[in-house]
């Protein structure tokens, strides 16, 4: 028994020796090969060193770098199918004060402090006025706030108490500007630096869109000097609008999270945290922080909004708007301060996974200068297994300009720059019924040029995103509440006066303003450009126009059910108003009358004239 077991142990120590003789040298070999792959992903990363670790963008000490030659491009950067993985998450903790609140600091006193309205004496109104017109802000009376002045907490009380994950990823902070004022902008990078975590705060990247002011040259380089290369500046080689710039910006930081301010805000006190705990959590949310008011004349601070929730949505024409939370969407949290769901967003301030925005294509580089480059990357990130969420817990104050005080340089573009920047993303984002939603409400803009989106469209195929159908039955589902579908045209353009060169004119009128007129025909849309629907209202861009009073035409917000009073009978050119059966007279004096109606009469008669600016 003991010979037939002994036998049966050296017959299979002789296998293991065998296999072990013939294995060895192949182990060895694999073992051999995998320390030279090493060793030569050392030499490369040595070879390396100082160069962006996803773009190749040479990467400077200096305080003061120059934007490269030919830094990598979003467009060439390949997508890859985003890895979603979930985090820990934060704790809200009655009564505890959160890991990251800030101590109080002592109060200041100070033109200014505390958000207070500053003012401007009867002296400095003339250079009030000239700074308004040259940077759309009272520079006045900004330079005498100081550069790191005290806001007030707007935050829900309930945001002192989160508990945040400590791990946190590190964040670039991206402020593009050109031409902008130097207070404004420099007490929004001290407002940055202020209020940020410094070990999570990687760098402000300051990026200068070719300005031409004197202060924003050698004054500012000397000035970022005191940040000990926390912040740097790069500026572009000739102009490169807001979108192309920011998403140089993206290539040129080097934190995990990329966060996108206007150059003209303040921080709010732990605004940085919770949109960080967000993509630590998920790192394919766009965190967005809720955005509170400073006034552009005196600076004082408020919130837009009280104690309701807002998010972002939009009209068919694609003008931005906000309106109130959905029930179900704040059902969805267990808690007043926690972040909700978004269709969209302003465009101007907000944080993603720096990988993940250029995995997502970045923004499409056919998109010019500034302008819908918003609902491109919602649309996007929705449809392709990404999500928006609005932060209540993060403030950011922003200045809202008077007017937009510069141009955008020399465009070859025959239709304005944001419309073709709608027409892109209607046609890679929106369903054919959906795109003709917009082109209803922008008639004249139909068969424009748009350049080429293969690339758009091949992205949206490789990650089988979804359909514009199911993004606004799942996340954007209160647009058909708020604004919904247009009927079809019957006839739109230009509402001319038969044998005149006179037509239609919005003549600078608002909502609740003065009464609609005639001026003389111009031929470029705009406030000339009116729309007859199928159901009949009269349409000039997102509003409706209604007699009131029944004798003079205003401007109206639109009726949530599309119907209207108007028609208009293309044989005679009378254009009729069903409610008080009165017809539309063309009066000598520029008026717009509702008038007894008389077939034949000539100030009664009016052509409707498609008119495409464009084609001129």
């Amino acid at each position: 028994m003991r010979y037939h077991i002994r036998k049966k142990s050296a017959i299979k120590i002789g296998v293991a020796v065998l296999a072990l003789i013939f294995i060895l040298p192949f182990l060895i070999s694999k073992l051999e090969g995998s320390s030279s792959e090493s060793e030569a992903l050392m030499k490369r990363m040595r070879k390396r060193k100082g160069v962006h670790h996803d773009t190749g963008i040479p990467v400077k000490n200096d305080v003061v770098q120059n934007v490269v030659e030919n830094p990598m491009e979003a467009k060439d950067l390949k997508p890859v199918e985003p890895q979603r993985k979930f985090g820990p998450t934060a704790v809200l903790k009655p009564g505890v004060l959160g890991n990251f609140e800030p101590k109080e600091k002592p109060a200041k006193s100070g033109p200014g402090e505390g958000g207070q309205a500053v003012y401007t004496s009867m002296e400095e109104k003339l250079r009030a006025d000239q700074s308004v017109r040259e940077y759309g802000f009272n520079m006045v009376n900004s330079d005498k706030i100081a550069m790191d002045r005290a806001i007030p907490d707007t935050r829900l009380d309930e945001c002192k108490y989160w508990q945040y994950p400590e791990d946190l990823p590190t964040a670039s902070v991206i402020l593009v500007f050109h031409n902008e004022g130097w207070s404004t902008l420099v007490r929004t990078v001290h407002s940055v630096i202020d209020t940020s975590p410094p070990h999570l705060l990687h760098e402000v990247v300051m990026v200068d869109d070719f300005s031409e002011k004197e202060h924003l040259k050698g004054k500012l380089e000397e000035y970022i000097k005191q940040f000990n290369g926390k912040v740097k500046l790069y500026r572009n080689k000739e102009r490169l609008g807001l979108i192309g710039t920011r998403t140089r910006g993206a290539e040129l930081s080097t934190g995990d999270v990329i966060v996108f301010l206007d150059a003209h805000c303040e921080c709010n006190k732990n605004w940085l945290v919770p949109l960080l705990a967000r993509i630590k959590y998920d790192r394919t949310i766009m965190a967005v922080p809720t955005i509170d008011g400073i006034d552009w004349d005196n600076f004082g601070y408020h919130p837009v909004y009280s104690t309701t929730h807002h998010r972002g949505i939009f009209e068919w024409g694609f003008l931005y708007k906000e309106s109130q939370v959905p029930k179900q969407e704040l059902d969805r949290r267990q808690h007043n301060s926690e972040p909700y769901r978004a269709p969209t967003h302003a465009g101007g301030l907000f944080a993603m996974d720096r990988k993940y925005f250029f995995e997502m294509g970045a923004y499409d580089p056919g998109l010019k200068i500034w302008g819908g480059e918003n609902f491109e990357l919602s649309f996007k990130l929705w449809q392709c297994g990404g999500s928006i969420e609005w932060v209540p817990c993060s403030r950011v104050g922003h200045i809202y300009r008077n007017h937009m005080p510069y141009g955008f340089g020399k465009v070859d573009v025959k239709i304005p720059v944001i419309q073709l920047n709608y027409m892109r993303v209607v046609a890679v984002w929106l369903d054919p019924e959906f795109q003709e939603y917009f082109y209803t409400r922008e008639p004249g803009v139909r068969g424009y040029p748009i350049g080429d989106v293969s690339k758009q469209l091949q992205f949206k195929k490789e990650h089988n995103c979804k359909s514009f159908k199911w993004f606004m039955e799942n996340v954007a589902y209160e647009v058909y509440e708020k604004f919904p579908p247009l009927p079809p045209n019957k006839a739109w353009g230009e509402f001319k006066l038969e044998g005149s060169n006179k037509c239609w004119d919005v003549m600078g009128q608002q909502v609740g303003g003065g009464p609609i007129g005639q001026s003389y025909c111009h031929h470029y849309g705009g406030n000339q450009l009116f729309r007859l629907n199928t159901k009949g209202q009269i349409g000039v861009g997102e509003r409706c126009i209604k007699a009131s009073g029944g004798s003079t035409l205003h401007l109206h917000f639109c009726d949530v059910q599309p119907t209207g009073p108007w028609s208009w009978d293309e044989n005679t050119g009378v254009i009729r108003e069903q409610h008080h059966d009165k017809c539309v007279e063309g009066m000598t004096d520029g008026k717009l009358l509702l008038q007894r109606c008389e077939p034949g009469k000539a100030s009664q008669k009016w052509q409707i004239n498609e008119i495409y600016t464009w084609k001129r």
